[in-house]
């Protein structure tokens, strides 16, 4: 089988549950990693610099969009976001799988560069239950939540573009269902090339 890692980008509208998703995936796998995005964005409660994102000012993120240092980058709800490229390239190259939980306009960068990345798309039951989740973190305006309500949308617009779907109505079943996917991804023909090679040869 090859060597290299599985890059996986998890997308969803914010309050679909992927961050969720990812860290009881991640609990299960202790061989998978989730790459760290860099932000814009204020921390919310309890989250850690370096450890949920690195969290930069505007100027030195938009310094590193000028210095290549990322593999993609969005500006998402008046905040940037982006995946720095060096950190990844390495484990992916030292054969870990990497999950990349990041909005739609990085994934289609990330699709041109990256064609061979398994694209996951998660999307809750409904839209009312993805506004009860947005309302039920209590940290943001009606406001807000509409407008991400209304960015949900057009996020869902654009489910087409993945290889999968991923509906979170079960947490325990979302998991199980993204853990076949990875299975059956590491399992396709054109990923395992050099293992049917090695047969022909001998």
């Amino acid at each position: 089988m090859t060597n290299k890692g599985l890059l996986l980008v998890v997308s969803g509208p914010s309050g679909a549950g992927k961050g969720t998703v990812c860290s009881r995936l991640l609990s299960r796998h202790s061989d998978i990693f989730l790459s760290i995005s860099a932000t814009t964005r204020a921390p919310r409660e309890g989250e850690v610099d370096g450890k949920n994102y690195f969290f930069l000012t505007e100027k030195e993120f938009k310094d590193k969009i000028d210095n290549d240092g990322f593999i993609e980058w969005a500006c998402f709800c008046e905040n940037y976001y982006g995946t720095p490229k060096d950190v990844v390239e390495k484990m992916l190259n030292d054969g870990k799988d990497v999950i990349l939980e990041i909005e739609v306009q990085g994934a289609m960068q990330v699709k041109s560069e990256y064609p061979e990345a398994v694209f996951i798309f998660v999307i809750p039951p409904s839209l009312d239950v993805l506004k009860q989740r947005l309302t039920g973190r209590g940290t943001e305006t009606e406001e807000v939540i509409e407008k991400r309500l209304e960015t949900a949308k057009w996020e869902l617009s654009n489910a087409v573009k993945y290889n999968y779907i991923l509906i979170n109505d079960d947490l325990d079943n979302a998991v199980n269902k993204l853990e076949s996917i990875i299975l059956s991804e590491k399992m396709r023909t054109a990923r395992n090339c050099e293992l049917i090679e090695s047969f022909i040869k001998n």
